[in-house]
């Protein structure tokens, strides 16, 4: 790490090396799938048409109350390389995963919500990388997240690859606090998921998170830079935007991913108890910064519950709280927050600078996939 960005051990650039015409590598795709019958088409779809490898599409339908498994089923009927597993209860999105990979025999593993698609080559771009680097455990690239009815044309230029150490990769996250993979758009190598184990049933909505950083602390992490790797679908039905919902949550979990990363295989890393006080620091400084946002909103007394969860969080998660500078920023507001109107201009240029920051990093998310 050199002045706090995340330095790649490896940048190749386009034109990428190609595999053997005679390698055809075997690739588990694992669909849980929960009423999502009107989607999996879609999906599965995505999946049996990737080029320059084998796959194979193993639906677990999760008791749907739709005609998800008949959907399956229909393809399983006509398809070889579609196999379905069937729960007569309702699981859960984990478990439903966890035995479809029990079921998979590839070399690499895709996590594929039945509502996200893969897009054209994304398997034989990201075997490309692994094959190239056989350091390199998990390979991910950009999501295009839409949310129109059709799903849209996916960007397909190839710049090239970047690969980080594991270590590096895991203390960025660290620096940073939050997950930057969706799901669709990551791949696995199957000898390093045999070795880590599966989603951890632990957590309740942040297991994928977990399982990158996982996979990361045992191997190298690859990005394929430059083309729309899955295509993500944003709707109100969305786990993500229903069960994993609401802020406090979403801090909460991601707080437990590292500390079970760091009880894990993470904990053996060089720097461990440094990179999980940094996180700890992050997210504790988060929590604040959304604490104080309602002054700059003039919402401070209808939030003020919210408030104080979110420094009784703060506290609870960093010890050391009273020394960042969100909380100083907080603690000013305190005092004079209640007395000033939002257009105040330190709360607009506040407001502001908080808005170019969130977009640049974007930009370089986008960019990177940091």
């Amino acid at each position: 790490m050199t002045n706090n960005r995340l330095v790649p051990m490896s940048v190749v650039t386009a034109p990428v090396p190609t595999p053997p015409a005679d390698r055809r590598p075997l690739v588990s795709v694992i669909i849980p799938c929960y009423n999502y019958a009107r989607f999996l088409p879609e999906s599965v779809g995505s999946s049996l048409s990737q080029q320059d490898v084998d796959v194979e599409v193993i639906v677990v339908d999760d008791a749907s109350k739709d005609d998800s498994a008949e959907v399956a089923s229909a393809f399983a009927a006509r398809d070889s390389r579609v196999r379905l597993v069937r729960h007569t209860t309702n699981t859960g999105h984990v478990v439903a995963f966890n035995d479809g990979y029990a079921e998979a025999t590839g070399e690499f593993i895709v996590r594929l919500d039945a509502d996200d698609l893969l897009t054209p080559g994304s398997l034989s771009r990201a075997v490309a990388l692994f094959d190239a680097y056989p350091s390199v455990g998990l390979v991910y690239g950009h999501p295009n997240h839409f949310e129109t009815e059709t799903p849209p044309e996916p960007t397909l230029d190839l710049r090239g690859w970047t690969i980080w150490s594991g270590a590096d990769w895991i203390a960025e996250r660290c620096r940073k606090g939050f997950n930057c993979i969706t799901t669709p758009e990551a791949i696995i190598r199957g000898s390093v998921m045999k070795s880590i184990g599966g989603l951890d049933t632990r957590l309740r909505f942040a297991q994928d998170m977990e399982m990158w950083l996982r996979t990361a602390a045992v191997s190298d992490v690859g990005h394929v830079d430059g083309p729309d790797q899955a295509l993500h679908r944003d709707h109100a039905t969305s786990m993500s935007v229903t069960d994993g919902a609401g802020e406090l949550t979403d801090m909460t979990e991601r707080r437990t991913v590292f500390e079970v990363l760091f009880e894990g295989p993470g904990g053996k890393l060089p720097g461990a108890a440094h990179m999980l006080e940094t996180v700890r620091k992050q997210i504790a400084s988060e929590a604040i910064t959304r604490a104080y946002h309602a002054y700059d909103r003039g919402q401070a007394q209808q939030r003020e519950k919210d408030i104080e969860i979110f420094i009784a969080f703060a506290r609870e998660t960093y010890a050391k709280v009273e020394e960042l500078p969100a909380w100083r920023a907080l603690q000013w507001r305190q005092r004079v927050g209640p007395r000033l109107s939002p257009l105040t201009p330190p709360f607009v240029a506040s407001a502001v600078l908080r808005r170019l920051k969130r977009d640049a990093d974007y930009r370089d998310w986008v960019r990177t996939g940091v």
